[in-house]
């Protein structure tokens, strides 16, 4: 699913631009929810990737990452997927880019996993489906803007000790 759209983005400069948010579960109708949800909201100003599984979501960010063409920003996931869980998968991304800021969205987690993402994944929130439109929404308006304070205070302390 997701890298069709990576290798489809490519040429796209302006999609460069704007902030990406990565949306990973294993139920197609969630994630065209969520994309449906997040693009009407935030009116084509910014980018919706789907992966369908964790080790896609690693594809797919290291695909982006390696391109140099675009990087998420932000990233939304299922806790209870086959294969890896999503606080196995948040915390191998947080491994690797510890920038990209990192919501759970979930209908079944164990406080022990959601323990877990907080500490090692660095795991932002977590919203409990049936998710509040309202609250998703909120919070990823805060993420993209936590995950821009971020890289603006790195550049700031690049110039700083240069």
């Amino acid at each position: 699913m997701g890298n069709t759209i990576v290798k489809n983005m490519k040429s796209n400069e302006t999609v460069k631009s704007l902030p990406t948010i990565l949306c990973v579960d294993d139920e197609k109708i969630i994630l065209e929810c969520l994309k449906i949800q997040i693009q009407n909201f935030f009116e084509g100003r910014c980018h919706v990737v789907l992966a369908e599984s964790g080790e896609e979501a690693l594809e797919i960010i290291d695909e982006m990452r390696s391109d140099e063409m675009m990087h998420p920003h932000l990233i939304i996931s299922d806790q209870i997927m086959p294969g890896m869980r999503g606080d196995q998968f948040l915390t191998q991304v947080h491994s690797k880019y510890p920038d990209i800021v990192k919501v759970m969205l979930t209908g079944m987690a164990q406080d022990e996993d959601i323990e877990r993402a907080y500490e090692l994944a660095n795991l932002r929130k977590v919203i409990l489906k049936p998710w509040s439109g309202e609250e998703l929404l909120e919070t990823i308006k805060y993420g993209l803007s936590e995950y821009q304070t971020i890289i603006e205070n790195r550049k700031a302390d690049g110039r700083a000790s240069a």
